[in-house]
């Protein structure tokens, strides 16, 4: 019988695992081969986990908890953007009694995943981390089977904005974390640390306290790495041939049937047919940069282009003004009055219905120039609601979250 530490199956299945990874993110159209090669690799590494050696354990150890820590730190980097993710599933399985609670829910998702990251790289509580990766993985895998089956949320963001993965894809990704997480799980009682118990607790709740106060962070302000197109210091452009056309694909919440439209000619204005459908993609043809965004004015005609032709101009972004308080007015209104006495050209871009905000230009009368766009166009823009993002020329200076308007007239 071949000892443990001479069989080279577990180091061939770790580099399967690494190589199908790749290869499932550039070679896309051979996904059933990966398919077949990962469900092998699933095998060998459950049938053969007793002969990981210490080192390979090590290894796939190390391993898992990179990623883990990689997915949470994408994710906690933009906590809004989890959440917006979070309510699409919620939605999807017909949760929505849990909305109110969804950024609660996505923060203490993206802590749990960076907690277990964390203590596998570190070997803090190993044990328990090997379990709390196990029931993370089965709750992954199982979800995003479901996403690749039925096409339930086109992106399931697990690695927030920064990479984007069909969901077959996503799926194949998670076999591949599951081949390596397998040994550990089969080996669990190997893992070790020497350090007291309490001493080891005492240096997780440090990590979580420390992790949740960077979600914390970017919530309320902005993501301190932008993964977006509109982040700080992108050149943003929209160069179309003649016959560029924009398709927006929205679906009806009570039935699920899914219609195409061609830009601009859907019923934005209708609010009662924008209460029963909701986006859910976009394509361009005969667009060389597209951004993945289209503003347009109160008759329907795109402006985009001229917006990122502008000189000096400050867009304020809201997906939904009624939840704009009487403080964030009164900074809007600072804002605008005072750009304008300097030079600048105060936009809007929103997502309510042109009746709403007819009704609010009589309540504030600094608020004159607004556009429409669709809800998800908006949110990437500024994670904040409301937002403020300062273009020149189409050329992204600075961004501001509402909590820190006050920082905006000393950065003009």
């Amino acid at each position: 019988m071949r000892k443990r530490n001479d069989t080279k199956l577990p180091w061939i299945s770790i580099l399967v695992a690494l190589a199908s990874a790749v290869g499932i993110y550039f070679l896309p159209a051979y996904h059933l081969w990966f398919l077949a090669i990962l469900l092998l690799n699933l095998l060998v590494a459950l049938v053969f986990s007793k002969r990981y050696s210490v080192s390979a354990l090590t290894v796939c150890r190390l391993l898992v908890g990179a990623l883990f820590i990689f997915s949470s730190f994408t994710k906690g980097v933009d906590p809004l953007g989890t959440k917006y993710k979070m309510l699409d599933y919620l939605a999807v399985y017909g949760m929505t009694w849990l909305n109110d609670f969804a950024l609660v829910l996505a923060m203490l998702m993206i802590l749990a995943e960076f907690i277990v990251g964390i203590c596998l790289i570190t070997k803090v509580l190993p044990r328990l981390a090997v379990l709390g990766a196990t029931l993370l993985m089965l709750f992954f895998t199982i979800t995003t089977l479901f996403d690749a089956l039925y096409d339930l949320v086109p992106d399931c963001g697990c690695f927030g904005t920064a990479i984007k993965m069909s969901n077959w894809q996503t799926f194949y990704k998670n076999l591949v974390i599951d081949a390596v997480l397998i040994p550990l799980i089969m080996n669990n009682k190997q893992l070790e640390n020497k350090l007291e118990k309490g001493v080891q607790w005492i240096i997780a709740i440090a990590f979580a306290l420390a992790f949740l106060g960077f979600e914390i962070y970017n919530y309320r302000h902005l993501p301190v790495v932008d993964f977006m197109n509109w982040k700080v210091g992108k050149q943003l452009t929209m160069e179309t041939a003649e016959d560029s056309k924009v398709y927006l694909t929205y679906r009806n919440k009570a039935t699920g049937e899914t219609q195409e439209y061609l830009s601009p000619n859907y019923p934005w204005n209708d609010s009662v047919w924008m209460s029963q459908w909701e986006f859910v993609d976009q394509r361009a043809e005969g667009v060389t940069n597209f951004l993945g965004f289209s503003a347009l004015d109160i008759d329907g005609n795109d402006v985009t282009e001229n917006i990122l032709a502008t000189e000096n101009l400050l867009m304020f972004t809201s997906h939904d003004l009624s939840k704009v308080t009487e403080k964030e007015w009164d900074k809007v209104r600072e804002i605008t009055e005072a750009a304008g006495e300097r030079g600048y050209i105060v936009i809007w871009v929103v997502a309510n219905e042109p009746e709403y905000v007819e009704e609010l230009m009589k309540k504030y009368d600094f608020l004159y120039e607004v556009y429409y766009a669709d809800e998800l166009e908006i949110k990437p823009i500024v994670r904040s609601n409301p937002g403020l993002i300062w273009l020149d020329n189409g050329l992204v200076k600075d961004k501001w979250s509402a909590v820190d308007f006050k920082k905006v007239l000393t950065a003009l």
